[in-house]
């Protein structure tokens, strides 16, 4: 059961550790480097925390939509990067919402996430 919370975050992480490293692979506009790199800083320390603190997971849902919707809404030099961000925004999102411990059917001491 831990493994399953530790490979959740440590995708978490890896998605964050590609787009930190996304914005320095091809031509940005400013306001998309800094925001890719800044939100895949935050995006690692957040699932690095929530391997102690789970809840804080819930931060990464915050940041995957709002990748999401800078991804549309900052210019971009190429379509790329706003697919790039997209992408990896909604795989954020999806692996953000796993819950940290799997809750077992019918049982009285399942936790709730």
């Amino acid at each position: 059961m831990q493994n399953q919370m530790t490979a959740a975050r440590g995708i978490n992480i890896a998605l964050g550790i590609w787009l930190f490293i996304s914005a320095f692979l091809w031509p940005h506009s400013q306001g998309q480097f800094t925001n890719t790199w800044v939100v895949g800083a935050l995006c690692v320390l957040f699932a690095l925390i929530a391997l102690r603190a789970p809840k804080v997971r819930y931060l990464n849902t915050i940041l995957a939509i709002w990748l999401f919707v800078s991804a549309w809404g900052i210019p971009a030099l190429s379509a790329g990067t706003v697919w790039n961000n997209a992408l990896v925004a909604v795989g954020i999102l999806i692996v953000s919402l796993l819950p940290s411990t799997p809750a077992v059917r019918g049982s009285p001491t399942a936790p709730r996430v």
